[in-house]
């Protein structure tokens, strides 16, 4: 059910960060679902924390909701200690607004009541303004009588947010809202929601498995992982300079190789590439991360090519996605290697093709425990 609050506390008053979580630690029956968490949600701004299943996204909303308490550690909102681990604020004096996976309308209430339900009874003709201002927001003035049940899973999501919004919160949670959605109509909601966010300028929290999600929405992105916060910053730099191999993994496909730093660069079975600006440069084993994109597939020439710049390989395997082709190559002279690469070009299972690595890679100083890893 979505949670509205009431209008008691005060609006935000400082330029700090409107939420704040610090050494925020959380258990249940003795075993840690979240550890020492810090994290910043800018204020106006909404932050996408991405992870897997089970990481501890969905109960890192309920403790800033408040329907759970932490254990040790502290959140703030607008500058408001909401839980230090000893006192909690309830959670209808928090000023915040949950929507979760479902939408969770209530089924007996019109949409215009569903929006209406956490705003004061009185003034009448004020409650009124504010949820037909809504309705036009998310485009569904028009509906304002249906009931839940008549409408698709795109418009009782906006319906959601709408009621979300209402109580004007410092702070809207949303918790994999668009999960049950297809992905034609996630992005459109997404773009919605956006436009909405911005137009309010209010201020939220995305918690998502998807990384498309997580990239394309968020201005600012952290990654959970096993209970602690792997990275945190804007969505550009956690694709291109992810801290280590999780987040790699986390913000997109990627391929990682086994091979040794040093200052003339990044070494490996695809020879030596050059590591971006600010990388490891003192000589030591090394993981070496290259993105998809950063493989450029040419038509491959045994005349003209070059070792050290076009590598001949062979097509394994491909999948299709509309926009670009996701290819699978092995290198020929590495049998056991295999690279993801994306295209726009037809090719053929088998055809021998040159590639070349454009950009700067990223890599960490890391044992060579794994020859080959999985890409």
């Amino acid at each position: 059910m979505t949670q509205v609050a009431t209008t008691t506390a005060p609006p935000p008053t400082e330029a700090s960060p409107t939420v704040r979580l610090q050494g925020v630690r959380k258990t249940y029956d003795g075993y840690p679902v979240l550890e020492g968490i810090h994290l910043d949600a800018p204020a106006g701004q909404l932050t996408a924390i991405l992870g897997a299943s089970g990481c501890g996204k969905t109960t890192l909303l309920r403790l800033i909701a408040g329907f759970d308490t932490l254990d040790t550690g502290q959140i703030t909102l607008a500058g408001r200690t909401i839980d230090d681990g000893t006192r909690a604020v309830p959670p209808g004096q928090r000023r915040i607004g949950y929507v979760p996976q479902e939408g969770a309308l209530f089924p007996h209430l019109s949409v215009a009541a569903n929006i209406g339900f956490g705003l004061p009874r009185r003034p009448h003709r004020q409650r009124h303004h504010r949820v037909r201002e809504l309705l036009e927001m998310v485009g569904l003035a028009e509906l304002a009588d249906r009931a839940p049940h008549q409408l698709s899973g795109g418009q009782q999501q906006r319906v959601a947010l709408a009621r979300a919004l209402a109580p004007r919160p410092h702070l809207v949670l949303l918790d994999e809202p668009f999960s049950a959605l297809d992905p034609a109509l996630r992005a459109q909601l997404r773009h919605d929601l956006l436009t909405l966010l911005r137009t309010t300028a209010t201020t939220a929290i995305l918690v998502t498995h998807d990384q498309n999600e997580a990239l394309s929405t968020a201005d600012h992105l952290a990654v959970l992982h096993q209970g602690h916060i792997a990275q945190a910053g804007q969505p550009i730099t956690l694709y291109r300079q992810p801290t280590n191999p999780t987040v790699a993994r986390l913000t997109g496909q990627v391929n990682l190789l086994h091979g040794r730093i040093d200052p003339a660069g990044a070494h490996c079975e695809l020879g030596t590439l050059p590591v971006r600006p600010g990388g490891p440069r003192h000589p030591a084993p090394a993981l070496i991360m290259i993105r998809p994109e950063q493989i450029h597939l040419e038509t491959f020439d045994r005349t003209t090519a070059h070792p050290n710049t076009v590598i001949a390989g062979k097509v394994l395997h491909q999948a299709y996605h509309g926009h670009h082709t996701s290819v699978t190559i092995q290198p020929r002279d590495h049998p056991t290697l295999r690279l993801i690469a994306r295209t726009t070009t037809d090719l053929t299972i088998h055809e021998l093709i040159g590639f070349r690595i454009t950009g700067t890679v990223t890599a960490w100083p890391s044992p060579r425990d794994n020859p080959h890893p999985t890409p």
